[in-house]
């Protein structure tokens, strides 16, 4: 079956003014739309293959534009209108198990934001940064990936773009007052489900 670009949750202009309407048509239009070709493309080749060289050629396009699929899909509901703006919920913790659990891995979520922010920014190149579930310990703990590798190690509850496509047209090369901004759009009512399902669920 081939993949295809999910619908955002909100329009293009709803995150405006932390993510302009420009960027949001260009990410999902454009970047997410092309993962999704490429992907397509890659798996029909890897199907028509009939070798294991010709399979382990197509190991990397696999790797680069599924994780690219996987990701954006996480990150468009990872993201919501802010509250602030009066347009939805987004930026808004409220009291529960996730706050619970940001509390007790960071003291609080205005800790947890520079620590995340901290992290992300120093990715070198491009990257995603990470609020994972460890599976074993069930606690959150901060990563990162390189390039558009999915977080396989942890239940991802919230991931951030770190890739330039994500924020250079409106922030320019300020990395950190993209990271800043991004925090009055995140959705913690989808991130908070994704902890509670994660919680409940066996190791990885």
């Amino acid at each position: 079956m081939s993949n295809t670009l999910p619908d955002l949750p909100y329009g293009y202009d709803a995150l405006e003014p932390f993510i302009s309407r420009q960027i949001m048509e260009l990410h999902h239009k454009k970047h997410h739309q092309t993962y999704v070709n490429a992907l397509n493309a890659a798996e029909a080749a890897y199907a028509k293959a009939t070798t294991p060289k010709e399979r382990i050629a197509l190991q990397a396009a696999l790797k680069f534009n599924g994780g690219g699929h996987i990701n954006h899909s996480l990150f468009w509901k990872n993201l919501a209108p802010a509250s602030s703006e009066g347009k939805g919920n987004g930026g808004t913790l409220k009291d529960g198990p996730l706050k619970n659990a940001i509390i007790d891995a960071f003291g609080s979520l205005e800790n947890l934001k520079h620590e995340f922010n901290t992290t992300t920014a120093a990715i070198q190149g491009s990257g995603w940064g990470w609020l994972g579930l460890n599976p074993t310990t069930k606690r959150l703990e901060i990563t990162t990936t390189p390039n558009q590798d999915p977080l396989l190690t942890h239940v991802p509850i919230i991931g951030v773009d770190i890739w330039e496509h994500a924020f250079y047209l409106q922030y320019l090369n300020v990395k950190v007052d993209y990271l800043n901004a991004i925090w009055s759009v995140i959705n913690f009512e989808e991130a908070e489900k994704r902890f509670v399902e994660g919680s409940n669920s066996p190791k990885l």
